[in-house]
């Protein structure tokens, strides 16, 4: 029961930070969170799912509250964007291990990959531009963010060993 109720804290605070973070964004620099050329720094939390089962669920939540409280948000994109996060988190928890010199490189691209397949679709539906522009610019921004400040924080956690104790992975 300990180990439940420690899951889904965790997922709850994922998925707080995710919507929270996001939505400071979009309020700070309006649109940089949205549209076709996006970077949401949010995303960077997806390094998290490296280090807990729980980020899954947390960082799709949270897109998922974001996409619903957000009142410019394209109405596939409660499925679809929240759909391209989960399946971003899931694979970035099943290939932690898989690393590049320390580095789980593989893991870092599953967001720009996932993403640019499933919102370039939905942009392309929506705004036009052809599929593969959209898929281009949405992995573009993922890349960008997961590179660099994903980075970071992949590292800051992993070299201070904050995950296990974060985690208690």
């Amino acid at each position: 029961m300990k180990n439940h109720t420690r899951f889904l804290t965790h997922a709850a605070i994922i998925a707080a930070l995710y919507a929270a973070l996001t939505h400071l964004q979009n309020l700070l620099l309006p649109g940089s969170a949205t549209w076709m050329i996006q970077m949401r720094m949010s995303e960077a939390l997806c390094v998290l799912a490296f280090f807990t089962p729980a980020a899954v669920p947390g960082l799709a939540l949270g897109c998922l509250v974001f996409n619903l409280t957000y009142s410019a948000t394209l109405p596939l994109d409660f499925l679809v964007g929240t759909l391209a996060t989960l399946l971003a988190a899931q694979f970035m928890w099943m290939t932690r291990k898989l690393t590049v010199k320390g580095y789980p490189l593989a893991g870092m691209l599953m967001p720009a990959l996932t993403n640019a397949v499933l919102v370039g679709w939905e942009l392309s539906v929506y705004v036009g531009g052809g599929f593969w522009l959209n898929a281009f610019y949405v992995a573009l921004g993922e890349l960008a963010v997961l590179l660099v400040p994903g980075a970071v924080v992949y590292y800051a956690l992993k070299k201070r060993g904050l995950g296990p104790r974060l985690f208690g992975i």
